[in-house]
């Protein structure tokens, strides 16, 4: 068995955390991706079904990189490994953070064996504080606009979540300056 078959069947067994439901964790991967999504956590609707961003959330990640469900979801070429992999319930209706146990746990024993990422994208401020440590600026919106600053294999993104529809419409430059770079490396990565 692969170390990394090895470690994802660690992470399916995992219960480190007291969750208010069974745990079920979530992560999509294989050695020679070549996009890794680093997002937060899943939301309900990933819990229930196991497939990362499948729900609302995800259908606008995938129009941003200009790829179908059938090119999202083969693992050839998108990895999704979320700063928490289980579900972390929710509070007056809005999803709760990543467990903090989780990141530390878990990142630094599975990103080396996903060795043909050539593209990261930080989808949310929980993975650009992650894994731009002391490189990430003081707000998402900061972080997101210095996109160019963090070279051609790294771009932060924000949550597509329905609940930034706001946070798009006050940042137009993110469609019209961000977002065709975004699927331009994507395609790239992908050919």
């Amino acid at each position: 068995m692969s170390a990394l078959n090895s470690l994802l069947q660690e992470i399916a067994a995992c219960r480190q955390c007291d969750l208010p439901h069974e745990p079920r964790p979530v992560v999509r991967v294989a050695a020679d991706a070549r996009i890794l999504i680093a997002g937060q956590a899943p939301g309900r609707l990933v819990h229930e079904t196991g497939l990362p961003w499948n729900d609302r959330s995800g259908d606008r990640l995938r129009a941003w990189m200009g790829l179908d469900r059938d090119a999202f979801y083969d693992t050839r070429n998108v990895a999704v490994a979320a700063m928490g992999f289980c579900f972390p319930g929710t509070v007056n209706g809005a999803d709760l953070p990543p467990r903090k146990e989780c990141a530390p746990r878990w990142r630094a024993r599975l990103l080396p064996l996903l060795t043909g990422v050539r593209l990261t994208l930080l989808v949310g401020g929980y993975a650009q504080t992650w894994h731009l440590r002391e490189r990430a600026k003081p707000t998402l919106t900061e972080t997101v606009r210095a996109w160019r600053e963090y070279g051609e294999a790294t771009i932060p993104l924000p949550h597509p979540s329905w609940r930034n529809t706001g946070w798009l419409k006050r940042e137009p430059w993110f469609e019209v300056e961000l977002v065709p770079v975004l699927r331009e490396r994507v395609r790239a990565v992908l050919s």
